[in-house]
């Protein structure tokens, strides 16, 4: 399994909330995995029955800032890499700023982020607001942040290899 359309993964959400099974969504850059994702994704599919993770496109990781040689890893590169997860049921790519898009289509039940986000910030211009979380409480859903891993970040594991090549 790779990277599914966004209608396609709003299918496979629909007919899996009508079985009665919770859906959670997660989204991120899931650049170079490390332990932290790995928590995040476990974290996130032991809060439903189903897991959807959202993966920023390259040009949308361009767009964020994250350093002219990200992402170094393909988008699909990285899709499939999360899609061989057994916590996730679905990967969808998104090239928007925000995966509000993406939250809006799928109406998950439950909306994962880590912990360098708050789901008690409702102001959206805050850097720890979670994007689409008010939309998912307003349809009854629940936010949730999962703690970071102490040192373990995408940009600590680039820092640590540049200092020593």
């Amino acid at each position: 399994m790779s990277a599914m359309s966004l209608e396609a993964a709003a299918s496979a959400v629909g007919r899996w909330q009508s079985e009665g099974q919770k859906v959670v969504l997660t989204n991120g850059v899931f650049d170079i995995l490390h332990v932290g994702h790995v928590a995040v994704l476990e974290t996130a599919a032991a809060q439903g029955d189903k897991l959807v993770v959202a993966v920023n496109a390259d040009v949308s990781v361009k767009r964020l800032g994250k350093g002219d040689a990200r992402p170094y890893n393909h988008e699909e590169d990285r899709a499939q890499m999360l899609a061989a997860f057994r916590c996730v049921d679905a990967v969808v790519l998104f090239d928007q700023d925000t995966p509000l898009k993406v939250v809006q289509a799928l109406r998950p039940d439950v909306l994962v982020k880590g912990g360098d986000y708050d789901p008690q910030v409702t102001d959206p211009t805050d850097a720890k607001y979670i994007v689409g979380s008010a939309e998912v409480r307003a349809a009854g859903g629940s936010v949730v942040a999962v703690p970071l891993v102490p040192g373990r970040s995408t940009t600590t594991l680039v820092e640590r290899i540049q200092s020593q090549a």
